[in-house]
């Protein structure tokens, strides 16, 4: 079975833009890939990839 790539790739992920702050660093947050909780904390790349490492 082939995939057709000739969109760029063949997987398209749906992104939210709008205007956060990181929770942690404090950060200006433009695009995220999924849609943000009021009562969920939001986290930067750099700030979501410390917390990542910090569980494993």
């Amino acid at each position: 079975m082939a995939f057709d790539n000739s969109q760029g790739g063949g997987f398209q992920r749906k992104t939210y833009k709008g205007d956060w702050k990181c929770s942690e660093c404090g950060k200006e947050i433009t695009e995220l890939p999924f849609e943000p909780s009021a009562d969920r904390p939001v986290y930067c790349r750099d700030c979501w990839r410390k917390k990542r490492q910090d569980r494993f």
